[in-house]
Order: C-alpha cells, then sequence, then structure tokens
C-alpha cells in the first residue's frame, strides 16, 4: 500500500482525517473508462466507478441486493404503474441538499436525444420515455415528477416488478442540477464532479490512474473504511496479474486466461470465479452484405465450436451459449436455444460448408470478413482460435484487436463487419438481454430490425402474469435466434482477484462490488 504526498494533501484537504488513519484500495480494473457522466458510459468497469460515486433511489448490498438509497422508502399503486418514493435528507458533497428535482432533472436529459445517451432506452419503462428518445415527445413529458423537495413520484408505462434492481443502475442516478446546468459537460471532471455517493474523484490521468477520496458528507460516511480508492487500468491482464502478486493491485479484473492453471495451483485464495449473469458474443452487422445474408449468418454459427471454446481454451468452467438469455435469468420457464445444438460439431460443419457453398463461397473462392474485438491478451487469444475454426467453412477473417473505447464507438457506429461483445445484466430479467435487439436501441449494433420482435417485447411488457410473460418473452427470442442475428459464444463466470486481506467482497450474480462495503485486514 502506498499514499503518495499528493493524495495525503487532497484527502486531508477534504476529509480532515488523520494520515495514520489513512487506508488505500487498489483497483485494477480492465480497460480505461470513457467518462465519470453517467450519461456516457456503458461498460462494466465503468459501473464499477460511477457506483462508488453516485447513489440511485436505491443502491445495492455488498451481495448486490437492491437496497434503500436515495429514497427510504417507496409505495407503488394498485396498477403497478405509479411509484412514489420517499427521499432520505442527505447532501451533494459540495454540501448542497440532494432532491426530487435532480432525479426529475437527470432523467430528463438523459432522454433528451440531444444528449446523445445510448443507454436511454434502460428507463424505457417510464412514461413517455420512448417517444422522448427519438424526438416524438419534449423531455418534459418524461412520467417523473417531484412533488416535492423529498417526494418523486415515477409513472410507468406497464408494471414492472424488477423497477427496484432497475434503479440501481447507472442511468437512474441523479445528478446535481446546480453543478450541470453551470458547468456544462464539464461538471463531470475531477475538481468540478459534485455526487452523492461514497466518494469523490480526486485525479484522473488518463491511461494511468484515478483516485477516489472518502466523501464525508456521504450519508453513510461512518461505515465506509477505505479512504482512498485508486482505479488503474489494466487493459493488459498479464501485466496486471503481475501488479496484483507483487501487492501493487489489492484486485484485479479481468485475469489473464493463459494463467489460469497457475492461478488455481499458486493463488487459489484470491480466485474468484462464479457465474454471474454475462453473456459474451459476437454482433453481426446484419445489413452488409453478405452477411444480410441469412445463409452466411447460420454458417457462422454453426462452424464456431463453443464447447472447444469454453472447455479446452478458457478453461474458466462457462457454459457455452446457445441463446441470448442466461439460464439462470428469472420469471423465464422457457429456454429456447439455437436448433444445431443437438448435433455434433462435425455434422455442424458440413451443414456450414453446404450453406457457404449455397451462397456461393467455396475453397477456391473463401468469403472474407474482418472480426474486431479489443486490444486485450483474452480477446485476442480467443479471437485467434475462432479464426481457425472459421478457415474449415471458407470464412477468413482479419482481427483487428483495437482500444476498448474505439471498439465501443466502432460497434455503436455499426462500422464493424463481426464485433465481439459482452453484456453483464443491469438487472435480473430476460428483457434486459432482449431489449439489445429492439430497433431503436442504442446498444443494437447489429442494427436488427425485426417489428414483429418488438410488438412481441411490448405485448410481454403489458402481461401482468409472470408466467405468461415469460413465455411471450421466449417466442421473441426464438426469433431472433432463427434470424441469426448474433453468435452467442459462453454464459459469463466472473474474473476477480482478490488480496486475502481485502474484507467484505461478496461473490454475486452482478458481479458489483462497491468500495463502501469493503476493508481492509490490519494484519496484512
Amino acid at each position: 500500500m502506498r499514499v503518495v504526498a499528493a493524495l495525503l494533501a487532497g484527502l486531508l484537504a477534504v476529509a480532515a482525517a488523520p494520515s495514520s488513519a489513512l487506508t488505500v484500495l487498489n483497483r485494477g480494473n480492465g480497460a480505461e473508462i470513457k467518462s465519470l457522466d453517467p450519461h456516457f458510459i456503458d461498460g462494466s468497469n465503468e459501473s464499477q466507478v460511477e457506483g462508488d460515486l453516485l447513489i440511485g433511489l436505491l443502491t445495492v448490498d455488498a451481495a448486490a441486493r437492491p437496497i434503500p438509497g436515495a429514497a427510504t422508502s417507496w409505495n407503488v399503486s394498485p396498477d403497478g404503474k405509479t411509484w412514489t418514493f420517499h427521499l432520505r435528507e442527505h447532501m451533494w458533497s459540495d454540501g448542497q441538499p440532494v432532491t426530487a428535482h435532480d432525479f426529475v432533472f437527470a432523467w430528463r436529459r438523459l432522454m433528451d436525444p440531444t444528449t446523445g445517451a445510448s443507454y436511454a432506452y434502460n428507463l424505457w419503462v417510464v412514461k413517455n420515455a420512448h417517444d422522448i428518445s427519438i424526438g416524438k415527445l419534449p423531455p418534459t413529458a418524461l412520467g417523473v415528477r417531484a412533488a416535492d423537495d423529498r417526494t418523486l413520484v415515477v409513472e410507468l408505462e406497464h408494471p414492472a416488478a424488477y423497477l427496484p434492481e432497475l434503479l440501481t443502475h447507472d442511468t437512474a442516478y441523479p445528478l446535481p442540477r446546480h453543478v450541470v446546468m453551470a458547468k456544462g459537460r464539464a461538471w463531470a471532471k475531477p475538481g468540478n464532479f459534485v455526487g452523492n455517493g461514497a466518494y469523490v474523484p480526486r485525479e484522473w490521468v488518463v491511461n494511468d490512474h484515478l483516485t477516489l477520496l472518502k466523501n464525508l458528507r456521504f450519508y453513510d460516511a461512518a461505515n465506509v473504511h477505505i479512504d482512498v480508492v485508486t482505479y488503474l487500468p489494466t487493459p493488459d491482464s498479464n501485466a496486471g496479474l503481475r501488479r496484483f502478486r507483487v501487492r501493487e493491485l489489492d484486485t484485479q479484473t479481468p485475469i489473464p486466461l493463459t494463467q489460469i492453471d497457475w492461478l488455481r495451483k499458486n493463488l487459489p485464495a484470491t480466485l474468484h470465479l462464479k457465474p454471474y449473469l454475462g453473456l459474451s458474443y459476437i454482433s453481426i452487422n446484419v445489413h452488409r452484405p453478405p452477411l444480410n445474408d441469412i445463409r452466411i449468418r447460420r454458417a457462422l454459427n454453426l462452424a464456431l465450436d463453443r464447447e472447444t471454446i469454453t472447455g479446452k481454451v478458457l478453461r474458466l468452467g462457462e457454459p457455452p451459449a446457445y441463446s441470448m438469455v442466461p439460464p439462470a435469468v428469472a420469471n423465464y420457464p422457457d429456454k429456447p436455444q439455437q436448433d444445431f445444438r443437438p448435433l455434433p460439431f462435425p455434422e455442424r460443419l458440413a451443414k456450414a460448408r453446404w450453406l457457404m457453398s449455397q451462397a456461393g463461397f467455396g475453397p477456391e473462392n473463401p468469403l472474407r470478413l474482418n472480426l474486431e474485438t479489443f486490444d486485450e491478451p483474452n480477446n485476442k487469444r480467443m479471437a485467434a482460435v475462432i479464426q481457425s475454426m472459421w478457415r474449415q467453412a471458407w470464412i477468413f477473417v482479419d482481427i483487428t484487436a483495437i482500444d476498448a473505447a474505439v471498439h465501443g464507438e466502432n460497434m455503436r457506429s455499426n462500422n464493424f463487419d463481426l464485433g465481439v461483445v459482452s453484456w453483464f445484466a443491469d438487472f435480473n430479467d430476460a428483457t434486459n438481454f432482449l431489449d439489445l435487439l429492439r430497433a431503436d436501441s442504442g446498444n443494437n449494433y447489429g442494427r436488427y430490425n425485426n417489428p414483429r420482435f418488438d410488438a412481441t417485447l411490448d405485448a410481454a411488457q403489458q402481461e401482468p402474469d409472470a408466467r405468461r410473460r415469460g413465455l411471450m418473452l421466449a417466442s421473441a427470442e426464438r426469433m431472433a435466434l432463427r434470424d441469426y442475428v448474433w453468435i452467442p459464444l459462453r454464459f459469463r463466470t466472473t474474473q476477480n482477484l482478490v488480496q486475502p486481506y481485502v474484507k467484505g467482497w461478496v461473490d454475486n450474480s452482478r458481479d458489483m462490488h462497491r468500495s463502501r462495503w469493503l476493508w481492509l485486514d490490519d494484519h496484512r
């Protein structure tokens, strides 16, 4: 553990804490984050940071279960469509009170199409949110209002039993309207940033470190044990492991898969591999020829040996994926699968070759595509294996491994042939995965557009019976599976290394680990 003089001075100035009591947590956090503004992030690494800085109406406990946050209680109308939240009396980090008006301001900003928040669809459950996002209604039409400073009324398009989980997400956080209105987008820079969470940002040196200081105005500051949290970008997981081994890092995500056997043998107490609600898949640009040919998309799916990838290459205990919705998702009684799953791989490969020949490709005329992923050893290794598999079906792919932020922008702007993506659930419901394929979803990278699919999701959202709703959602998933709009790869496990002296870490299905719940063993 090390506390540089600049951080010590900053913490003394902000928190007036005695230097002997300072504790520092260094967290290896994967790729560099894009922003501290919750409306311009979309990665799990960014969500970890944002959850230290801001608190929504609800927040999560150490096991990622929803608990009261900015709101202490709430009431739900008999039809399930109006929720009234009662806010606790608490402050922004600059001493100004947090009010219901800050939530109204933040949610309207999120939905305003001029903001350009790709994740706005996450709150389309709120009345009129969708029509605001597509410019049909003004942001003031959003179904959220402040009855008074400490009472927020939220009207929904349809009942949503999962709303408490959804409101723990970044998109539902409040914003300090007095600061955003004064600073514009610069409000989220260290020095300007004002939050209501357990920490405030002190210093951000891009591609080096982001330092957070304990926020003594946080409503539960007395129970926050870590004074300084440093998030360090570790896009190279091998380098991250080396830093972890010499205790420069107290936690590290992700792990280098080439070292999984060594880790199991030598550092088993630090290795946290647990199932959670995540999916890795390859998005297909379905409108770009020849990928607009369903025969090509089916062949790409058939020629991928998922069992070899998960069982022999990655070896994390992850199940191969033949669907879009993970098996552990709640209230999803039917489990659609790609229709070729029962076939042994040689038969799948033979079908893939036949489809390729029907589409005009073969050994003398292979299909050439580009597979884009981000520049991290695990991803590059998996991409090379996939490249080799597809060659057997006369599909030759060039691999482009680039910075994670650039990769994300290429995906959002539809500038790719095939792109490796991972999605981790924001809340435990099948719609959190299926909504990615709505025609106007900001994360519908391949631009899939099936009105029947969208209409089925809409109808399911109006169904009050949980079982019938789940069956309707499954019918929508079958449509997308038959259209082969994705190439599902694997359902995810967590990839965390945690030093034994870091206490309070609870493995959970959402892989959320807020720094406020952690502490360091004095005998480390």
